[in-house]
């Protein structure tokens, strides 16, 4: 009878830690930051003033009193389970218009599909190199 105790009692200990193993807390998806798709990248044109770039986009999340004429797009989505994404867009401007684009959220190439899951490498666009290649 004495020995029989302790070897309910490691039993159920055993049980416990299988049980527990299995579940898991929830973790909640968190969103920081500006999303910018590829249709609002798409509606940016050259010599856009600030307030139309600002209505396309939305206010920028980072803007530097050093870099006046730089804006940065900043987001991150970290979800509960899984890999953390990052975006960043950055918009320069030259006179107060739109002068470049860079980023890895920018507008698709001609015949190119993309989803907002793939990830896309970061690159700059002269926005006026576009212009005269849809002429």
């Amino acid at each position: 009878m004495l020995l029989l105790v302790p070897a309910l009692m490691a039993a159920g200990c055993s049980v416990t830690e299988s049980v527990t193993g299995r579940l898991k807390p929830y973790r909640m998806d968190i969103r920081e930051g500006n999303f910018v798709t590829q249709e609002m990248a798409a509606k940016l044109k050259p010599g856009m003033s600030r307030d139309e770039v600002r209505f396309a986009l939305g206010t920028p999340i980072l803007t530097d009193l050093f870099h006046a004429d730089r804006w940065d797009y900043l987001y991150r989505f970290q979800p509960g389970r899984g890999p953390l994404e990052t975006r960043r867009l950055t918009l320069i401007f030259q006179n107060d218009v739109l002068a470049r684009v860079a980023g890895d959220v920018v507008e698709a190439e001609p015949g190119e599909t993309t989803t907002d899951a793939s990830p896309r490498r970061s690159r700059v666009v002269e926005i006026e190199a576009l212009k005269a290649d849809k002429k």
